[in-house]
């Protein structure tokens, strides 16, 4: 057992251990100006030489490159320290992770760094700025834009991480990444990441045993990211009590998904404008709220999600399975197409969407299947004309995903295709302008049932439900309020469809008028 002493002082309980070094003890300056990085390595060292403890670091600035974090070592960094990471792309050591993923050949830096270390951490209530945007991006090929430009922390390979209170600021890349890693702990902690391209919030990469509560971030790239650049799953994911800003999508599983998401639950959380106002990516409310994506194989099953205010992005959800197909290295096997099963989302509020709409979409060789959307409020400006609900979309299946990819929907509220099993309950569509749109369409979808919900719509609006080559389904106590010229538009073979108990104006009592186009 660790020598420890422990210390009363006026009601204040204090915990030194013998192993906790100060990175001053080794000459470190927090002078804004010295270059500390050997001394703050010399502290990492000693510390994890002596069984583990705290490297901390009092008020001040410590300017630094690369250090790489030792197992059973966690950095302290006080109130009013702030950690800057040096300017200057050749200040940071090119890493090996040791994990085939995308990414490899390019992403190989970072401020601080950790491999297959265990028991880490970084926690206090102080700084870590990257000085991101003085990193110059690489335009000339394409791969290479991503190169010498590191993250913030990069931790690949490790047990038992905990990051915990501290201010994350201005990354020159994403802004941490988390590759491979197990029971991962991240609680209190705030981030501002708006100085380069592909400034991501968190990204969660492979790991399992996954806790992240009560973070407040905002990001020009994607918030809070779930992703499988390698054969890993993302699985055993919790992430509760959080605030998110981006410009891009603000909760993201993907785009790359070779390995796929398992056992992930989500709840209270707000989406919200960010506070940057210019962009470098996307727009200042947000591409979208809620994007799951699955393009690269893998495998999607067991999601939940609840308890959600999403206000401005243009899209509040957007779930697709696609097959852009990309391997995750050179030399690996083409992807299958992935599997998206066993959804379920609840109790959402979204406002200040845009024309687009929400979307379920699968293709019809790779059905989305088990999904239930219940108690969801989507509001939308609108703006369509009623013709557009006979669009015909693009497959598009082997492009990359984004919640506008298809440009306006067939339905202003949900557009459902390439499904079996959703249930729609409670849903709530609204528009604050004008749409001539039904609120929600279903194409190629099969085992679903539309039930309470309510759906603005206008003397224009050729019927609120809109069923194309559609089968076994049940529709029934939904309400409209506003006189479309009939209730449900069908379109193509629709089978086995009960409909009952519906509230609409032309809907006479005891009957449900349908058309047949």
């Amino acid at each position: 057992m660790r020598n420890s002493l422990f210390i009363i002082l006026t009601g204040i309980s204090i915990l030194t251990r013998a192993a906790d070094v100060e990175v001053t003890t080794y000459g470190a300056k927090g002078d804004g100006s010295t270059v500390n990085t050997i001394a703050i390595q010399k502290s990492i060292d000693a510390c994890a030489a002596s069984g583990g403890g705290k490297v901390i670091f009092p008020a001040g600035n410590f300017m630094s490159a690369t250090v790489v974090l030792k197992s059973n070592v966690t950095l302290y960094l006080a109130d009013g320290c702030t950690l800057t990471g040096v300017k200057g792309a050749s200040n940071y050591p090119y890493q090996q992770a040791g994990i085939p993923f995308y990414g490899e050949n390019w992403a190989k830096q970072a401020l601080i760094y950790a491999n297959k270390a265990e028991n880490i951490g970084i926690e206090g209530a102080g700084t870590i700025d990257g000085q991101g945007a003085s990193f110059e991006i690489n335009t000339i090929k394409k791969p290479d834009r991503y190169m010498n430009r590191p993250y913030l922390i990069w931790f690949v390979g490790c047990k038992k991480v905990s990051v915990k209170q501290v201010h994350l600021r201005n990354s020159a890349f994403w802004m941490q990444h988390y590759l491979g890693c197990e029971d991962v702990v991240i609680d209190g902690i705030s981030i501002w990441n708006h100085s380069n391209k592909n400034n991501d919030m968190i990204d969660i990469d492979g790991c399992k045993n996954v806790l992240i509560t009560n973070v407040n971030g905002d990001s020009d790239d994607d918030g809070l990211t779930l992703k499988s650049t390698s054969k890993l799953i993302s699985e055993n994911i919790v992430i509760s009590n959080c605030v998110f800003s981006s410009h891009c999508n603000g909760l993201k599983f993907g785009t790359e998904s070779t390995g796929g998401f398992r056992n992930v639950t989500i709840s209270n959380i707000v989406i919200k404008p960010s506070a940057q106002l210019t962009t470098i990516y996307g727009k200042p409310a947000g591409n979208s709220g809620i994007s799951l994506e699955m393009v690269d194989g893998g495998i999607m099953e067991n999601i939940t999600i609840s308890n959600v205010v999403i206000d401005g992005p243009q899209v509040p959800l957007f779930i697709r399975l696609g097959n852009r197909a990309r391997k995750h290295t050179d030399n690996a096997a083409a992807p299958a197409i992935g599997i998206a099963r066993n959804i379920h989302i609840s109790n959402v509020t979204a406002t200040g969407a845009d024309i687009t709409g929400s979307s379920v979409i699968g293709l019809e060789n790779a059905i989305i299947e088990n999904v239930s959307l219940s108690y969801i409020s989507l509001s939308g400006s609108g703006g369509a004309k009623a013709d557009a609900m006979f669009r015909k979309l693009e497959t598009l299946a082997d492009h990359y995903p984004e919640a506008t990819m298809f440009g306006p929907l067939p339905a202003y509220g949900l557009f459902i295709k390439h499904v079996k099993g959703i249930r729609l309950n409670d849903i709530s569509c609204s528009f604050t302008g004008t749409d001539e749109r039904p609120a929600i369409a279903l194409e190629n979808t099969s085992d679903f049932e539309i039930k309470g919900s309510t759906m603005g719509s206008t003397a224009n609006t050729n019927a609120p439900v809109y069923l194309k080559n559609t089968t076994r389904g049940f529709i029934t106590a939904n309400t409209v309020y506003s006189p479309a010229k009939h209730f449900i538009w069908k379109e193509g073979t629709v089978t086995d469809v009960a409909v009952s108990n519906n509230h609409h104006p032309k809907i006479k009592s005891g009957s449900n008028q349908t058309i047949k186009k």
